[in-house]
């Protein structure tokens, strides 16, 4: 019986990548790899030339038989998404899934994630906390914001930069303009930045200094 490891990715600095993740990129008989021109670039850094095969949203439903019938030979294979941890926001839990009712073991290796630097360096209170990942984009998104607005854990919510001021927008509408919220965009990156104020504040900034990159959002909750 194979084995199925899920391998954190840098989100931005190399240097977050461990020196085990190398090694079992190394070791492995296959990566699968959200999309294999980006993790391609990772790989040449790290001298990595483990064969590596596509493995995102749109293929891994069919995939993950022919995926299990692998590991179930003996084979082993890592799971890696463009950055970060997988399943987190990212392809990953199908596959884990199938492994676990087919008693394939899973190793999950410790390592990079966007929303615990972003949580951890918001000042928001992260002793309880629930992550919402990617809101929904039309139906449902109200029904979403009026259920949230009634949460009283901290929020961590990723969102696109081409969409932040709608959810900006949507907070000061749903959480009132004074809830807290913090916006961390490019973590580990050059141009790293966090903004932190009130919904309206940080509304007004994002709205004068458009934002790029990628974007984790915390909210307070309700007090």
């Amino acid at each position: 019986m194979g084995k199925l490891y899920l391998v954190p990715t840098p989100i931005g600095n190399l240097e977050d990548i461990t020196l085990r993740a190398i090694r079992v990129l190394k070791e492995v008989d296959l990566i699968l790899a959200e999309d294999t021109r980006t993790s391609g670039k990772l790989m040449q850094h790290f001298e990595i030339a483990t064969h590596m095969q596509s493995h995102h949203m749109h293929n891994e439903h069919r995939m993950v038989d022919k995926l299990i019938k692998r590991l179930q030979a003996g084979e082993t294979i890592a799971l890696i998404s463009d950055a970060g941890t997988p399943a987190i926001s990212d392809p990953g839990f199908l596959l884990t899934r199938a492994c676990v009712e087919n008693d394939i073991e899973v190793d999950c290796l410790p390592g990079a994630t966007a929303f615990v630097p972003a949580l951890v360096n918001s000042g928001l209170p992260n002793d309880k906390f629930v992550f919402e990942g990617f809101l929904p984009v039309k139906k449902g998104r109200q029904t979403r914001f009026k259920f949230l607005a009634e949460e009283t854990r901290t929020m961590v919510i990723y969102e696109s930069p081409h969409k932040l001021i709608k959810t900006l927008t949507n907070f000061v509408t749903y959480f009132g303009e004074d809830r807290s919220v913090s916006v961390s965009r490019e973590l580990t990156k050059l141009y790293e930045e966090t903004i932190r104020g009130t919904a309206t504040e940080v509304l007004t900034h994002f709205t004068e200094n458009p934002p790029k990159g990628e974007i984790v959002i915390i909210v307070a909750g309700k007090k």
